[in-house]
């Protein structure tokens, strides 16, 4: 079976890992320490607080800017749910924009439109880009809209760790800019997750939230503040490391796969039995996802390439289209479509051109049966 995605762990990071558990400094040791300052290197920030996961990034970096019962969020209508639920969890309600169709994120039309038509009683006070599956939001058009209404910008770049919009990296445009490492990501410490910010202030608040609102000075442990316990651990670190070193590689190597598939699917498209993604400039292709024409039956789909030994699945999710946070004053028509149509395809960089022309042949076959 051709899997969707496969983490790319090798034995030095093996290694790596097995020298950390024999040292017996599992939890903030040295090797999170060298981690959060290569990131930050490599991001171009100022600082870098590493997490549990992508999903407590989000959390706390709603909770440093002190997000939540009488404060509103804008979240694109096209992403997996947590994007939407930690605002939930801070007593924020969520706000939903639709998303572009060729790029699947948020636009600035989108966003205006959504900011000019705002009734609620709660006030909108953060925007929250997704740069999906490692596609940029445009940056230069959210901040001049954040800066026109005094709004605070959480990135969403779970999916886009190593993607660029102009000369500097995603993740490091807004107030925040979050993270995952989850098995699906180009480089996992399993689960995991990072923070990036230029502000030392907010920074330092992240690291008394993430580890139970307390600081170690000279004197001991000092508590500040009520937090959770969302800390990455050193073994995981040690792996997030080890692969930072490749990531750019491994990249370069994902846009000339995606290559690949658009020449061996440019025939399904000429036809519109799929939509392929519009190119932009830095995107980094953490999954690459078609739409499906709305005549076939996704799941069906699916199966017909499991049974030829493909594996696949949905892109997204529509946050209007599960409904679990409350009523929607605008009505989605992208978001539900693509999370209805999208088809996400194998993609990590140890495929051969080979493998990405048999999934080519084999949709090809399914679609035109």
């Amino acid at each position: 079976m051709l899997k969707l995605s496969e983490p790319n762990i090798s034995e030095d990071i093996i290694t790596a890992v097995a020298d950390v558990l024999r040292s017996g400094q599992l939890v903030q040791g040295e090797e999170n320490l060298l981690f959060e300052k290569e990131l930050a290197a490599y991001l171009g920030c100022k600082e870098v607080i590493l997490v549990s996961s992508g999903t407590a990034a989000l959390h706390l970096a709603l909770l440093a800017l002190d997000i939540g019962p009488g404060d509103a969020v804008l979240v694109p209508d096209f992403t997996f749910p947590a994007t939407a639920s930690v605002v939930s969890m801070v007593g924020a309600r969520v706000v939903i924009a639709d998303v572009d169709r060729g790029t699947y994120v948020l636009s600035p039309d989108q966003i205006e439109r959504t900011l000019d038509q705002w009734q609620g009683p709660e006030r909108i006070r953060a925007l929250m880009p997704v740069h999906e599956f490692g596609c940029s939001v445009d940056m230069d058009a959210v901040l001049k809209i954040a800066e026109k209404n005094d709004l605070y910008i959480v990135e969403d770049a779970a999916c886009a760790l190593g993607a660029v919009y102009g000369t500097r990296k995603l993740g490091t445009f807004g107030d925040l800019g979050c993270f995952s490492f989850h098995p699906r990501k180009t480089l996992t410490t399993g689960e995991g997750g990072a923070i990036s910010t230029g502000s030392v202030q907010l920074a330092q608040k992240i690291r008394r939230l993430r580890n139970h609102g307390m600081e170690k000075r000279h004197d001991g442990m000092h508590f500040f503040e009520p937090g959770l316990n969302y800390r990455l651990t050193n073994f995981q670190a040690a792996m997030g490391r080890l692969q930072l070193k490749c990531l750019d590689e491994w990249i370069v190597v994902r846009k000339k796969l995606v290559e690949e598939y658009r020449c061996g699917l440019a025939k399904l498209a000429s036809r519109n039995l799929i939509h392929l993604p519009v190119r932009t400039e830095g995107h980094s292709w953490q999954t690459f996802m078609v739409v499906l024409d709305k005549g076939f039956d996704r799941a069906v789909v699916i199966d017909a390439l499991r049974q030829n030994g493909v594996e696949s699945n949905l892109g997204a999710q529509s946050l209007s289209v599960l409904d679990l946070y409350g009523d929607q004053p605008f009505l989605q028509t992208v978001g539900p479509e693509l999370y209805r149509c999208g088809l996400a395809l194998p993609l990590f960089e140890r495929m051969q051109r080979s493998d990405v022309k048999h999934v080519c042949s084999v949709l090809e076959s399914v679609l035109l049966s």
